[in-house]
């Protein structure tokens, strides 16, 4: 075979991987090998590549979509913002007076404080300087900033001194950010430190509830903060696939839509 027949071959199969990947939401070794009839250490190679190029995210098995929400703060701050926002807009009318709320990094979370009622008295306790910074003004939340070293990337504290402070709070709320949220790959994100602080933060909240704009939907990235188990709720826009909405319910965790009424 010669080698640009070989190399359009490779290319062909990646692609329709990718669309394959794109309607199915996962695909697994084994099944590729079969469906092109070639070794699975091949598709494994393929898989790498793509892996390698930010097409998807490899799994054991398989690989699942990628997630474009790990890419740097100010670049994230204009992806999908109308999404953000609709959610960030029914996650506010989650909170109630008086309560003890965590807020994680994000550009979604800093959509979250837009929609804080200026009547709001609650007391916010964040990792990022950006999330204290936004509410500064507001008239009645009073904010606790917890300190470490700062992960430039996300414009968060991370480490043993952000664990430390994490580790002296009681919250009735947690607003985790994430890059990936997945039925059976949980919930993720593209820093293990990261991650390590959300669960962190997770294990110190009544309730943790997601904002899921769509690039985070159905997708995985490199570092696990855990399974569905640690999310009470996911606010998801009303178009979101019914058939994921299914797959997280079975899971234990409430979804709320968009357009559902605010609750009195």
């Amino acid at each position: 075979m010669q080698y640009q027949e070989f190399l359009m071959l490779t290319t062909q199969r990646k692609q329709l991987i990718l669309e394959k990947l794109e309607t199915e939401g996962q695909v697994q070794s084994k099944t590729l090998s079969t469906l092109f009839a070639v070794s699975e250490d091949t598709i494994r190679r393929d898989l790498r590549e793509l892996a390698a190029e930010g097409r998807l995210q490899r799994v054991h098995g398989g690989a699942l979509p990628s997630s474009s929400a790990i890419a740097p703060f100010a670049e994230r701050k204009s992806v999908k913002m109308d999404a953000k926002k609709n959610v960030a807009r029914k996650g506010a009318q989650l909170i109630s007076d008086g309560q003890v709320v965590i807020i994680d990094g994000g550009t979604t979370t800093s959509e979250l404080i837009t929609f804080l009622p200026p009547d709001l008295k609650i007391t916010v306790v964040t990792h990022s300087p950006g999330i204290a910074l936004g509410l500064v003004e507001h008239p009645s939340i009073e904010v606790i900033l917890i300190g470490g070293r700062l992960y430039k990337h996300s414009i968060v504290a991370v480490g043993a001194a952000a664990i430390e402070g994490i580790e002296k709070i009681h919250a009735d709320l947690f607003f985790m950010g994430v890059t990936g949220i997945h039925p059976d790959a949980g919930l993720t994100t593209g820093d293990f430190e990261e991650a390590s602080i959300k669960r962190a933060f997770s294990g110190r909240a009544a309730e943790t509830v997601v904002l899921a704009s769509p690039e985070k939907i159905n997708t995985a990235s490199s570092f696990v903060i855990g399974d569905l188990s640690l999310v009470n709720t996911i606010v998801v826009e009303d178009d979101t696939d019914r058939a994921w909405i299914n797959a997280v319910k079975e899971k234990g965790v409430s979804v709320v839509m968009t357009s559902e009424p605010e609750k009195a």
